[in-house]
């Protein structure tokens, strides 16, 4: 079973309006105050000014500590990004050197560049030379 909310769909009468009125006027009336008090002179003299100098001094050093930490980290992320980048670029270079390397010492090139030089290959196998020593008596 549920209840209509009859409020709604009568007319308020003048003494419920006034009463809502009051209750919204007192807390403008709270707040203005408040926000008074915040910024009246009396709270913020010199005198709560300078004793709570120390306490804004370290906020403003915990301020600059965490800017410069985070400059030096995203520096160091740029040299690790930098650095990798040129492990790769030394990679690359390492592994196209080593296969032209791998190339260059084939049988056949080493062949040609001696056939400029004018040496031939040999097409027999080597020879086996014994030297025999005589025993001196």
């Amino acid at each position: 079973m549920s209840r209509k909310n009859t409020v709604r769909n009568k007319e308020l009468s003048e003494e419920v309006q006034e009463k809502m009125n009051e209750s919204v006027e007192e807390k403008v009336e709270e707040t203005q105050h408040f926000i008074r008090s915040i910024f009246s002179t009396k709270r913020l003299s010199s005198y709560l000014v300078a004793r709570n100098l120390p306490f804004a001094a370290f906020v403003a050093l915990l301020g600059l500590l965490y800017i410069s930490n985070r400059h030096l980290a995203e520096r160091t992320v740029r040299d690790i990004d930098r650095l990798g980048r040129g492990v790769k670029e030394l990679s690359w270079d390492y592994k196209s050197l080593s296969a032209e390397l791998m190339k260059l010492t084939t049988q056949t090139e080493i062949a040609k560049r001696a056939d400029t030089l004018g040496l031939k290959e040999r097409m027999e196998p080597p020879i086996k030379l014994e030297v025999v020593r005589e025993e001196k008596k």
